[in-house]
């Protein structure tokens, strides 16, 4: 089965097999009328976090950090670069790069080839009232999972929010979803064994 592209705006890779889902684009003038998928270019990241401030530098550390946890062996962003720095600024939502940053809701099927993360509770909630067709089984007031469309959703992309401890929760919930993994006591085992014992 083929990926589908991306329908809506975003940026990245039309094809890409990792997606992640956001609110709204950067506050730039070049970014609001955007349509479709536009891959990034070298330096576009950095001219965006230089007009838009630290926190989307960290929405686009946190994603290449994510992508750097997830096993190798199921995922080959690990093997791209030598570091999730060098990823992020030479690969990250680039044409070709497998993955992309989406501001319109998910175009759900049945391809399980296509991971798709819901970055916040918030959004999560503002996307199934609005008609996501999702059946979502919350983990913890933060993690929830639909393993029939391999769907995601974790703490926004922040230091704080989305920190190392639940970048590795994350990377191991999505394990469990690239090997179709359908029991969601395993996903719940994840969260309670890595997470809850600190809480």
């Amino acid at each position: 089965m083929s990926v589908s592209d991306i329908h809506g705006a975003g940026f990245g890779d039309a094809k890409a097999k990792f997606r992640v889902y956001l609110a709204a684009p950067p506050p730039m003038d070049a970014y609001q009328q955007l349509t479709h998928i536009q891959p990034l270019q070298a330096g576009d990241i950095d001219q965006i976090y230089r007009h838009c401030g630290n926190g989307w530098r960290k929405i686009f550390n946190v994603y290449a950090k994510l992508l750097f946890a997830l096993p190798s062996s199921h995922f080959s962003f690990a093997v791209m670069a030598s570091s999730w720095q060098q990823f992020r600024d030479q690969q990250l939502l680039h044409a070709n790069s497998g993955t992309a940053l989406c501001f319109d809701s998910p175009s759900l099927s049945d391809d399980t080839k296509t991971m798709h993360l819901i970055a916040g509770r918030t959004l999560a909630k503002q996307l199934l009232a609005q008609g996501l067709q999702a059946d979502l089984q919350w983990l913890s007031s933060e993690f929830a999972v639909d393993p029939v469309r391999q769907l995601l959703v974790t703490p926004f992309f922040d230091y704080r929010q989305l920190n190392n401890e639940k970048i590795a929760v994350s990377a191991k919930l999505l394990q469990l979803l690239s090997t179709q993994v359908l029991d969601i006591n395993q996903y719940a085992a994840v969260v309670h064994n890595l997470l809850l014992p600190q809480a």
